[in-house]
């Protein structure tokens, strides 16, 4: 019970640390940033890093206020990642990318910039809004032509904990259009917590382990005729759904394996 209120307490301090940080990178880190002389780019790149420098300090110190902790399995494959694919158990999902990814850009939904603490980095970083279909496939090319790394969750929305995962096309219509390979990434959450369910103050009785497997990359050639069609675009979503379910069950039972070895050993 006490192990459970300390999390409580170190929760309610991550959120309002993840809203205070916001805000002043809104009011004060991005405008001294501005004053630096360079084009657009240049000053996008600039936010970007500071966000990866951001959240990768911001998980060190959920890990050691004892909120969650975390492993990260064949990191070296994200190194020249182009389109990183996800499943998205977790509202930290996002978060531990960009931690990993000093040059990510994102999809992200466009009702993000309402917010006060969300939509300076968004605008500051110029992460891609999730409004227009062709706009976002033309924007999310000229990133990757630029060097960024496109993070996407196919399923749109945060998995519902238990169901299948259901991929929509847009991410395979990126992928195709702009001849990049996949990298997926596997991310497993025990004990669920922040689904679309859950409220930030539900904190699980068990402090939360995150695991982020990469794994090897996807080749969109032999997806790839002359032209993208939507066949070629409703194949590729199918295997991409197929291979993310089969490769979330396969790690869900090996880390309910590990538990009950670790359970009996105890």
């Amino acid at each position: 019970m006490l192990g459970r209120i300390w999390r409580w307490c170190g929760t309610a301090f991550s959120f309002l640390l993840f809203g205070v940080g916001g805000l002043l990178l809104s009011l004060v880190v991005f405008p001294l940033l501005r004053l630096l002389p360079g084009t657009s780019q240049q000053r996008q790149r600039r936010a970007k890093c500071v966000i990866h420098r951001t959240f990768r300090c911001y998980i060190l110190i959920m890990r050691l206020l004892g909120v969650l902790t975390f492993s990260v399995k064949d990191q070296e494959r994200l190194q020249g990642a182009s389109l990183v694919l996800a499943n998205h158990p977790s509202l930290l999902d996002v978060v531990f990318l960009i931690a990993l990814i000093p040059n990510a850009n994102c999809v992200v939904k466009g009702r993000l910039t309402r917010h006060l603490w969300t939509r300076g980095p968004i605008q500051q970083a110029g992460y891609i809004l999730n409004e227009d279909g062709e706009d976002v496939i033309e924007t999310a090319a000229q990133a990757m032509a630029r060097g960024d790394t496109l993070i996407v969750f196919p399923e749109g929305t945060r998995t519902t904990p238990g169901a299948s995962l259901s991929l929509k096309r847009g991410a395979a219509q990126i992928a195709l259009r702009c001849r990049a390979d996949i990298t997926p990434v596997i991310i497993h959450c025990s004990p669920t917590t922040l689904t679309k369910e859950d409220r930030w103050y539900e904190v699980p009785d068990e402090r939360v382990h995150f695991t982020l497997q990469i794994k090897p990359t996807i080749a969109v050639a032999p997806y790839l005729d002359d032209e993208v069609t939507s066949r070629s675009a409703r194949t590729l979503a199918r295997d991409l759904t197929h291979y993310f379910n089969q490769e979330v069950s396969v790690h869900e039972q090996s880390a309910l394996g590990t538990e009950e070895y670790d359970h009996r050993c105890a």
